[in-house]
């Protein structure tokens, strides 16, 4: 699809753009700009044994299928500048009237991408915001609502969430906005851990542990005798707590529609949680397909859903809501999730018990060896983001309404601060010896 162009000064869709006056906020006074370089695919090098005259083919496949898509989706620039034009500068609180001067050289990037593996490097986060987020969220969540008891300070500090997030949010105006997404983040991890995953985390009983969970987000509406018992059941574990706390500061920026956006995707991953958990108590492996589904809500889907509210504006409910909006976000949390089964998979091989992720699901139902499943697994990550690439450079010419493209470019820099996350941490990830 060749490149549309800027956007045209009067929308094809008047009503929607009136809407965009009313649905948006002022930012509060931010930092300079926060220049964002259009997406550049990296070099592949996939170098694993051809295997004999005939070469390995799942190797082969990924070599052959990342020289294919090199270079991103010729409307994918358009995308990561977002809205241009007549009107449109209010929806970039960080922009700079001025031209950047071209970067300096940049420390090399800590970690070694997965080989193969389609993706857009990132500038290095802005290290200022990253130590103000850091020292903010971990008074947050160590003393204003107990996430985490000082046995866990080492895997909290590990978790490096303030890079994380200035990653994933160049463009938020101020660090009071960046600190909505490292709240919910941090909360959901908490949960996770202590729900589901090794810090005390079982499927037995999960069901009724994120329903109560779910009430800090979505609140229990009931009679007067009946709800301070509720209230007092929010403080009555760490997950609950940092729930609540970290959606009473998001309801401080968000509107009403983004509100309830945020509550239906959370819904969406802790539907994704019980299938999980169902599957674990029984010991099923489920078909790839099987596995496939459930990823699409057991993902990171709620996090580049809040980028307007993090931006300091709101994509009007409507707009959000469309068909093609939606699949671009469910692309997005499901290329984005198949990153962390990749750059976890050591991790979890290394932890107590059957971790499902896709190599391991692939090798069990496929009948391949772990490395062709791992590298198959490169594949279908690939595939996911040209197919997210494509849907939203086709949706940013159907809809050039300046705040769709903003959203789009909010999601497609979140993806590329998402695997830039994966890449660095080294404390958390390390990549399988299969090249």
């Amino acid at each position: 699809m060749p490149d549309p162009g800027p956007s045209p000064l009067q929308s094809s869709l008047p009503a929607a753009a009136a809407r965009l006056e009313v649905g948006t906020r002022p930012a509060l006074p931010g930092p300079p700009a926060v220049p964002i370089p259009a997406a550049r695919a990296l070099p592949v090098d996939v170098s694993a044994p051809d295997g004999g005259p005939g070469g390995d083919p799942v190797a082969r496949r990924v070599r052959e299928g990342s020289a294919a898509v090199r270079q991103p989706h010729p409307a994918l620039e358009r995308i990561l500048r977002g809205p241009s034009g007549l009107g449109t500068a209010s929806l970039h609180p960080c922009r700079s009237e001025v031209s950047p001067a071209p970067a300096a050289a940049e420390a090399p990037v800590e970690g070694t991408p997965v080989p193969g593996l389609y993706h857009h490097p990132v500038p290095q986060p802005d290290p200022v915001r990253v130590e103000e987020v850091s020292r903010r969220i971990k008074t947050w969540a160590v003393h204003e609502v107990q996430a985490y008891p000082p046995e866990w300070e080492d895997q909290f500090d590990g978790f490096s969430v303030g890079r994380y997030m200035v990653a994933c949010h160049p463009d938020a105006p101020t660090v009071d906005h960046l600190m909505i997404a490292t709240r919910l983040m941090v909360a959901e991890n908490a949960l996770d851990d202590c729900y589901c995953e090794d810090h005390g985390g079982s499927p037995v009983g999960l069901g009724s542990r994120l329903l109560l969970a779910h009430t800090a987000l979505d609140p229990l509406h009931t009679t007067s005798e009946y709800e301070p018992a509720w209230v007092e059941s929010l403080r009555s574990d760490a997950p609950r707590r940092a729930y609540r706390s970290a959606m009473e500061y998001f309801l401080q920026q968000a509107g009403p529609s983004q509100a309830d956006r945020y509550r239906h995707d959370m819904a969406r991953l802790h539907l994704g949680y019980l299938a999980e958990a169902a599957w674990a108590q029984t010991d099923h492996v489920p078909e790839v397909w099987e596995y496939l589904a459930m990823r699409q809500f057991n993902n990171f889907r709620p996090c580049p859903t809040i980028t307007d509210t993090v931006g300091g504006y709101e994509l009007p409910a409507d707009l959000h809501a469309r068909p093609t909006m939606q699949r671009v976000i469910a692309l997005a949390g499901n290329a984005t999730t198949i990153v962390n089964d990749l750059y976890s998979y050591t991790k979890e091989l290394n932890s107590p018990g059957r971790h499902l992720n896709l190599p391991v699901v692939i090798a069990e139902r496929e009948g391949a060896s772990d490395r062709d499943a791992y590298l198959k697994a490169v594949e279908v990550h690939n595939d996911l983001m040209h197919e997210f690439e494509a849907e939203a450079a086709a949706l940013a010419t159907a809809c050039p309404v300046p705040s769709v493209l903003r959203f789009l470019r909010g999601v497609a820099v979140w993806v590329d601060g998402n695997h830039y996350w994966h890449q660095t941490n080294t404390y958390r990830y390390s990549l399988p010896d299969f090249w």
